[in-house]
């Protein structure tokens, strides 16, 4: 086979000889973008229909006077963002940010402290321990949300809950044993966190400590052999090290707890729960106890909307710390 001419020193044009294929081989043009598109479209539609659409059709709601009327006769109205201005200018909203704020600190705080310490505790328990408590770690964070809320309420129950029962055994205030803590402001509210940040741990305690089983133990020896204690050892060496995770884990867990409902929905009597209703308790007691389900959309995509800038942070932080390692 021919090619085009080339050529030579004398100036006259010559044939290039082109090597001939390998038989059974042909050459095949490189795959375009429709390839993966095809291949993603199984696992598109159905994140479209479980996701995109329930949120697609909950703007819509938000948008609209969807009530109990509109449950028997499908009949509604388009208010267009009416729904979002009552419910901006209502202070049962800026109490339930407030709420949910202070709330989402205080779960965040206790869950990410208490995971550092139980990350650290694990480092120097032998190998056969470090297992059991990896193993009793994994089931409690692997529990349903409901069957835990179901067993810390038990946990506390007035007659016959172990808690009341030690409380009173420690004769400090007294004999609690009858106390109904879950219909108490502030039992309802200590019994939620401590419910929270059990689930929250033991993420938390396992992802630090295999960050912690990478760093150089070269440079722990180091700086004890110079006299540094164990407290500046772990500011200086340990906690730099642990930053770009801890940051991540943090901003992970600010999203997890600022959507807390069924521990809040399942603890807290109905005396207390409007009491300490956050931002997504009070928009289920206004979409299904209220059967006002439009302004209840409303507040589920304010709510969404400031988890989405949660979110973009948590994004730029992992973009951040994949720069870095």
């Amino acid at each position: 086979m021919s090619g085009p001419a080339v050529a030579n020193t004398a100036g006259e044009a010559t044939p290039r000889r082109v090597r001939p294929a390998a038989p059974g081989l042909r050459r095949t043009a490189s795959p375009g973008l429709h390839v993966p598109a095809i291949l993603l479209t199984p696992a598109g539609l159905v994140i479209a229909a479980l996701t995109l659409v329930p949120i697609g059709y909950l703007v819509f709601t938000s948008f609209t006077d969807y009530d109990k009327r509109t449950l028997f006769t499908g009949a509604y109205n388009v208010v267009g963002f009416q729904q979002y201005a009552d419910v901006l200018s209502s202070a049962d909203f800026w109490a339930a940010l407030v709420r949910t704020v202070l709330f989402t600190g205080a779960m965040v705080a206790g869950s990410v402290v208490i995971g550092m310490g139980v990350s650290q505790l694990m480092l120097r328990l032998g190998s056969v321990v470090r297992y059991l408590v990896t193993i009793v770690l994994i089931v409690a964070w692997a529990m349903p949300n409901v069957a835990t809320s179901k067993v810390w309420v038990w946990l506390f129950q007035p007659g016959y809950g172990v808690i009341p029962w030690l409380i009173t055994k420690l004769h400090v205030f007294g004999d609690v044993t009858q106390k109904d803590f879950t219909n108490s402001f502030w039992g309802a509210l200590v019994i939620i966190w401590l419910l929270v940040v059990w689930q929250a741990v033991p993420f938390i305690a396992l992802t630090l400590y295999a960050a912690q089983t990478q760093i150089d133990q070269s440079m722990i020896e180091a700086a004890r052999i110079d006299g540094a204690s164990e407290w500046r050892v772990y500011l200086s060496i340990t906690l730099p090290f642990l930053r770009p995770t801890l940051g991540l884990m943090t901003i992970l867990s600010i999203i997890w707890d600022f959507n807390v409902i069924n521990q809040i929905i399942l603890v807290a009597g109905v005396q207390v729960l409007r009491p300490i209703a956050t931002l997504g308790v009070w928009s289920y007691l206004t979409a299904f106890a209220s059967s006002d389900v439009g302004t209840g959309a409303a507040i589920a995509v304010i709510t969404m909307i400031l988890l989405l800038g949660i979110t973009s942070i948590y994004i730029r932080n992992l973009l951040k710390s994949g720069e870095e390692f």
